[in-house]
């Protein structure tokens, strides 16, 4: 009987000491898991803000002395000759960031991150960035810029960067509506904070803060690649602002090879995020949320220049943040003021990450109302002088 007793105790210390086994060791690796993940994403913070806050003043002199500057013109809001290459001390620095821990990570724990796709999101970025600096210095025609904006939306898409709804029952018309919205979200939000980089530290505060809750939501969700690109993107943004900040003002612009750079990211980390303990019918909102105030500004600014007859591809002082200037706001009140709703926009995202259809259903349309609200105050109602910020030369033009 005492072996028989023996022989039962240690088969059910066997038996419970098994799971407990099992939990200690799950327990193990979701430590690992976040010491990794958030050790890397300050780590590819702290090195994309030092390049950042560090490489800009260089890129600065570079730019002056090969005479890469932003003229003063009529339809821009600068009144002096400012360096231009801003976009490239953006694009080294979180290039550098990622790059370096990229290396790191493998190094240490093998392919942990996925580096084939890190690195054609990096290709993508980087040929944008590069379509952003021709610019720059040729002022290509809007239809070829546009044009060429296909290539790395495409190639982003090819790798398996995409948009996936998958709301229908046929698989031919879930990948033509899937590929559809997936090219037409990256060129909107890419050009869109293109077009937000139309005062001081407007596009890198913007830029900044989005990313901030997008990494926010990634690192809650477990997600690695894009709680990499999010924080690179978060400290070379934070690193540029110093410089581009009117402090007292701005010494350098991000020109078009930091805002294409900045929207083509911030537009792949829109389709990237993923929130798997909500459904896609509520979490497809979250992108459009935390991007809400580029995605509003273009529109406005759009529907302005229709009303006006003007071409949408025509520089004007008619932004969301010239018409707050025109309220009797200073440059970095209106630059901290534009990082304020960004962030009050991302606070929202992350209560519909965790919301019921019929609560996220009721912000979006809560939203919804406020967007035609704020449309109607500053385009319809408003006069022309607050629209546009110049004086109409007779009645017809007040339209």
């Amino acid at each position: 009987m005492g072996i028989r007793s023996l022989a039962t105790s240690q088969s059910r210390n066997l038996a419970t000491s098994q799971p407990r086994n099992l939990a200690v060791s799950q327990s193990r690796k979701i430590r690992k898991f976040l010491f990794i993940i958030m050790a890397t994403i300050l780590l590819i913070f702290t090195v994309a803000l030092f390049f950042g806050s560090v490489g800009t003043p260089i890129v600065r002199k570079i730019a002056f002395n090969i005479g890469f500057v932003a003229v003063p013109k009529s339809d821009r809001a600068h009144t002096e000759a400012t360096p231009l290459m801003g976009g490239v001390a953006i694009y080294l620095a979180a290039t550098t960031a990622m790059l370096v821990i990229m290396g790191i990570t493998y190094f240490f724990w093998g392919n942990e991150f996925g580096l084939r796709e890190f690195f054609s999101v990096l290709v993508g970025a980087s040929l944008m960035s590069a379509i952003g600096l021709w610019d720059d210095r040729r002022a290509l025609p809007a239809w070829a810029k546009l044009s060429a904006q296909f290539i790395p939306t495409l190639f982003i898409y090819w790798t398996g960067v995409k948009v996936g709804l998958a709301f229908f029952s046929s698989p031919e018309l879930t990948y033509l509506i899937d590929f559809v919205i997936t090219i037409c979200w990256i060129l909107y939000i890419t050009n869109a904070i293109n077009y937000l980089d139309n005062a001081d530290g407007i596009a890198a505060m913007t830029s900044a803060t989005s990313s901030a809750f997008f990494l926010l939501i990634a690192v809650l969700n477990h997600q690695q690649l894009v709680s990499i690109l999010a924080a690179a993107l978060l400290g070379a943004s934070l690193g540029f602002a110093r410089h581009n900040l009117p402090l007292p003002k701005s010494t350098i612009f991000m020109g078009d090879s930091g805002s294409l750079f900045l929207g083509y990211l911030l537009a792949v980390l829109g389709i990237k995020i993923r929130i798997p303990d909500n459904t896609v019918l509520i979490t497809w909102m979250v992108p459009v949320i935390v991007l809400g105030l580029p995605i509003f500004d273009t529109a406005l600014v759009f529907i302005s220049r229709r009303r006006r007859g003007i071409s949408f591809f025509h520089g004007g002082v008619d932004h969301t943040t010239h018409r707050l200037a025109r309220l009797g706001m200073d440059k970095l009140s209106v630059a901290f003021a534009v990082s304020l709703i960004s962030g009050t926009l991302g606070l929202v995202a992350i209560f519909v990450t965790q919301a019921s259809f019929a609560e996220a259903y009721t912000m979006l349309g809560g939203l919804i109302l406020l967007t035609l609200y704020l449309f109607w105050q500053l385009e319809f109602r408003a006069s022309y002088h607050f629209r546009t910020g110049q004086v109409p030369v007779n009645t017809e033009t007040r339209s």
